[in-house]
């Protein structure tokens, strides 16, 4: 990682202030430290504008700009540690880029991660930022994230951080045997997470919260 003091942080951003952080999220359920080492390590205010930074580690979701947010760390916790919870994954696909926190998590804690985003301006800015922290196993793709990443496919997990009121069907084809997807599932103002698994011969599907997300829109922008 770069060694810049804007990516270290200072003051509202240092390193106890993502402790506090840290142990919120202990308090609120949070078990694996491997996720916790991972939320503490990750500079969240370098993926916010400069303007909140001072809230960057607040237990909130915070606007990014395009009638986005950036979620609240416990949300990226809870279902990053639910995506792990069966064990280490390789290739993890991820539906909506937005701010690059999520995918900067998750590149801490899998071997490869795959992100699709579709608005060019935050997927601009999220490689940009992603760039400038030091990751280098995640790749981006600017196109509508409903339709997946066929070409890399199939993935061991899939995230997606925008809600569709149904699991897109392209999603689920690309989901390898054996593995997961979490997606927020309903109308903008009740969605449920839900976990797919995927069998050999059927697709389980099980409701871990309710959660709140932007809608899961398609096409380009």
């Amino acid at each position: 990682m770069t060694s810049d003091v804007n990516i270290r942080g200072i003051g509202m951003t240092s390193q106890r202030t993502r402790t506090r952080l840290v142990d919120r999220l202990r308090e609120q359920g949070i078990q694996s430290e491997q996720i916790l080492t991972a939320i503490s390590e990750t500079p969240r205010h370098a993926f916010i504008d400069e303007a909140l930074s001072h809230r960057a580690y607040e237990d909130t979701a915070l606007p990014i700009g395009f009638n986005q947010t950036i979620s609240r760390p416990y949300v990226v916790a809870r279902m990053t540690e639910a995506l792990l919870a069966d064990g280490p994954l390789e290739n993890v696909l991820e539906v909506g880029t937005g701010s690059g926190y999520q995918t900067a998590i998750l590149a801490s804690l899998v071997d490869k991660v795959y992100t699709v985003e579709r608005i060019s301006g935050l997927a601009t800015r999220a490689r940009e930022r992603l760039n400038a922290v030091g990751y280098r196993n995640i790749t981006f793709k600017h196109a509508d994230g409903g339709m997946g990443w066929p070409e890399r496919g199939p993935f061991d997990a899939i995230i997606v951080t925008a809600s569709p009121r149904v699991i897109p069907e392209a999603l689920i084809e690309q989901l390898a045997v054996g593995g997961r997807m979490l997606v927020p599932v309903g109308e903008a103002r009740s969605q449920d997470l839900v976990m797919v698994r995927k069998h050999e011969d059927d697709i389980e599907q099980s409701v871990l919260e309710e959660v709140k997300f932007v809608p899961l829109l398609g096409g380009k922008g």
